[in-house]
């Protein structure tokens, strides 16, 4: 087996504490949406992370019209996805933190300069750039080592797709079994996981010992390699993987 020479790191909730913030601002659009068509269910910030965690909002709009049996033109579609990034940009401008102890970890990589840094995010490429650069995480990823699902590729598309994974790798020029990939959601894990990386699932970013052992069992059952409660657990945690490696 070659050994690991890249990391891919998801970015909402696993580099910067994001979704949140991100729901909030796509409730507010998706309540809009639902009213427009007299559809009288509402959501909350935190119903939507529920319902589409993991997923970028043409995903979740995509999945709301299936859900209400409606169909958006794309003329309307398009110009809800721009309302959305620049509601979500500008809330993550503000507000965003990072994940906890994960400035560290990165810290410590990139200084060793052993292994390629990369993130793959579902989110629209401006709204993880302003993340990143927002909580000082910019200085370790090159410009064209981040990618989008809803921006960088030729058809937007979103997790669980593996598409932006192997558009990464081959960007990377890399095989799946040269990175890991860290994931905190469903549709992350499953995205890293058709594209054939091995996963680290991440459930820091979740609220409380249920909900983080809920998740630490759904991603395990789904393929990931190890868990990861805390960012102070990553050397171990891809040492377990090199190890498994060889």
């Amino acid at each position: 087996m070659p050994k690991i020479t890249q990391i891919l790191f998801d970015c909402d909730n696993t580099l910067v504490m994001s979704e949140e913030l991100a729901f909030e601002a796509c409730a507010e659009i998706a309540n809009e949406i639902l009213a427009k068509r007299s559809i009288t269910d509402r959501y909350t910030g935190e119903q939507l992370i529920q319902d589409f965690v993991g997923q970028n909002f043409r995903g979740m709009m995509i999945s709301l019209q299936a859900k209400y049996n409606f169909d958006m033109p794309k003329e309307e579609f398009e110009r809800y996805v721009k309302e959305e990034e620049n509601q979500v940009i500008a809330k993550l401008e503000a507000k965003a933190q990072p994940c906890i102890g994960v400035n560290e970890e990165l810290e410590k990589l990139h200084r060793q300069g052993k292994y390629g840094l990369a993130v793959v995010s579902s989110s629209a490429l401006r709204r993880v750039k302003a993340s990143i650069k927002k909580v000082g995480q910019d200085k370790y990823f090159r410009p064209d080592h981040i990618f989008s699902a809803a921006s960088s590729l030729p058809k937007p598309t979103s997790k669980p797709d593996p598409a932006v994974y192997l558009w990464a790798l081959d960007r990377l020029g890399k095989k799946p079994e040269e990175c890991v990939a860290i994931e905190d959601s469903r549709s992350g894990a499953l995205a890293a996981i058709r594209a054939g990386i091995p996963l680290i699932a991440y459930v820091g970013s979740y609220h409380g010992d249920d909900k983080r052992a809920e998740m630490a069992k759904k991603l395990t059952d789904l393929g990931a390699k190890v868990v990861m409660k805390d960012w102070a657990e990553f050397e171990s945690c891809l040492q377990q993987i090199e190890n498994d490696s060889y």
